[in-house]
């Protein structure tokens, strides 16, 4: 299974969108800051708020796409569709 998910460093606050086959170890990455330099080390944005299970890894990067190419607003909504909370999703991997 491939995983496309949005990250936030806090509610409303900075978003990434990511696209992996192994969110947990995806996950892991992110809060150690595996790669010290990059954008969600660089800005703390470590709390999954948002995820789909999609079959093919070419679905997979096709809808990362889609997201990444859409309004922050509507990143947002799909976060408060699945997370009205904003806590981090992550906890429960």
């Amino acid at each position: 299974m491939n995983f496309v998910y949005i990250l936030f460093n806090k509610p409303h606050g900075t978003l990434y969108t990511g696209v992996t086959s192994n969110l947990k170890k995806r996950m892991l990455e992110h809060k150690t800051k595996i790669h010290p330099h990059s954008f969600t080390a660089t800005y703390n944005v470590t709390k999954l708020g948002y995820f789909e299970e999609i079959p093919s890894i070419k679905d997979a990067i096709d809808r990362e796409k889609q997201l990444k190419a859409g309004s922050r607003s509507k990143k947002i909504r799909l976060i408060q569709s699945m997370n009205p909370t904003w806590e981090d999703l992550s906890d429960d991997l």
